[in-house]
């Protein structure tokens, strides 16, 4: 079998299959991009996690959250409530941690030159911690990811050990991450679909199907103001001081 009907193949196999995250279907905030990946021949998506706030009940090795062995006291794709997260707080019998875990999203792609294309949108729109694994049997996956997540330990043996202004001052912190994350995948949407467009202006035989010229059609009014740009001065700026700086290419020495 040939390495293009074999990953027409895989592909086949990974979207009929059934969801087995704990939400069942895939995140809104990452719904079109998703779409749009998978509507291309040389992609498609075997995992993603939109981005949200945690609050973990479980035991801590080091520094590390034992996520085998807690209880999902809270999950929120969208900006935490303070009262929300006090009465989650108050069912913690163990070591509670309240976690933000940003955008991951995991592709698996045609050819490498396919993974390198998506690698550089990922890290022009803010995803600096992006990386692409080579198998040995030929998949090529790309994992989109940052570093500007939030992990915190709140108590200790169901016993509260911060004070609730200090609560106040995590969420905020928590919440404003979870809108930066919002903003980095509407830019990495915006992005990929420009450099889709290059790569179909090269191949014009290539089928593809435009369903939309924006993320949503909410976000309209922000995105006219930077029409034709991947990224404006200001982004940029926000970039330069980003802490998202590892880029890696990984190559399985077993079969993967």
């Amino acid at each position: 079998m040939d390495r293009s009907a074999e990953f027409r193949r895989w592909k086949a196999q990974c979207l009929n299959k059934a969801d087995l995250s704990r939400k069942g279907s895939v995140d809104e905030d990452v719904v079109e991009l998703v779409q749009l990946l998978n509507e291309r021949e040389q992609f498609f998506t075997t995992s993603s996690c939109a981005g949200r706030i945690v609050l973990l009940d479980g035991g801590i090795n080091g520094f590390e959250v034992q996520k085998q062995n807690c209880h999902w006291l809270l999950v929120t794709h969208r900006p935490c409530v303070k009262d929300d997260l006090i009465v989650a707080l108050n069912k913690a019998n163990g070591d509670a941690v309240l976690k933000f875990e940003p955008l991951i999203l995991h592709v698996q792609c045609q050819q490498l030159q396919d993974a390198q294309i998506l690698h550089s949108v990922a890290v022009e729109s803010g995803f600096r911690n992006s990386g692409i694994t080579v198998g040995k049997r030929g998949k090529t996956m790309l994992a989109v990811r940052s570093t500007h997540g939030l992990e915190v330990p709140l108590s200790h043996m169901g016993k509260l050990m911060v004070t609730e202004e200090y609560i106040d001052f995590l969420l905020k912190i928590a919440n404003q991450k979870l809108e930066e994350n919002k903003r980095r995948i509407e830019r990495f949407y915006n992005c990929l679909q420009h450099a889709l467009e290059r790569e179909t202006d090269s191949y014009p035989k290539e089928k593809i199907n435009k369903k939309s010229n924006s993320y949503s059609h909410k976000k309209k009014k922000k995105q006219g103001k930077a029409s034709g740009k991947c990224t404006t001065e200001e982004n940029d700026k926000e970039l330069e001081n980003d802490d998202d700086l590892g880029i890696s290419v990984t190559i399985f020495p077993e079969d993967y």
